[in-house]
């Protein structure tokens, strides 16, 4: 049986700030985090705070695109508060709107739904990514509609676990907070 070890990055300044993210080191980076062990295989989405969060884990993690964050456009590194209601609120109401000239929610749902179909025998994998694709990751696992993308909440430093294989995966865990190795 294949297993997914979907890991959230650490947290980062832009979390602290309730700022989108952009290109970010994590806040505070652990010596080391016990993650799970025995993996057949590890990917990573492109940001550093993806990159800083493998490296404490120990892992020599794949790059993989498929795994980026969603874009957010003009609003990296912007406070809720800078940006316009109406554009905040058509975005998160609207899957396909993209007020901010990046991604829409309904693309990064498309986008992780199809690296979803490549995971195939994949054996047991571990990945380190963000909130937006482990999100994206389970409303296409549930089969659940893009309106509930920001219905599932994804903390830093916690695993979603996903068993299966293309079409047929399901949810085992979610939230299962790592630890500093050691601690």
């Amino acid at each position: 049986m294949n297993r997914l070890f979907l890991v959230c990055h650490g947290a980062t300044e832009a979390v602290r700030q309730a700022r989108f993210p952009a290109d970010e080191p994590l806040s505070r980076r652990p010596a080391a985090l016990a993650g799970p062990a025995r993996l057949d295989g590890l990917s990573r989405g492109p940001e550093l705070r993806c990159a800083q969060t493998a490296e404490a884990l120990g892992w020599d993690a794949v790059v993989d695109e498929s795994l980026a964050d969603l874009d957010h456009g003009s609003w990296r590194g912007r406070s809720l508060a800078e940006i316009d209601q109406h554009d905040l609120s058509a975005w998160m109401t609207d899957p396909d709107a993209a007020p901010h000239g990046g991604e829409p929610v309904s693309a990064v749902l498309k986008r992780v739904a199809s690296w979803l179909d490549r995971q195939a025998d994949v054996g047991r994998v571990g990945v380190v990514t963000s909130p937006s694709v482990i999100r994206a990751a389970v409303l296409a696992t549930l089969g659940a509609p893009a309106a509930a993308f920001w219905r599932v909440d994804i903390s830093p430093l916690t695993v979603t676990q996903l068993t299966g294989t293309t079409g047929r995966w399901t949810v085992r865990e979610t939230g299962l907070p790592l630890q500093e190795a050691g601690g």
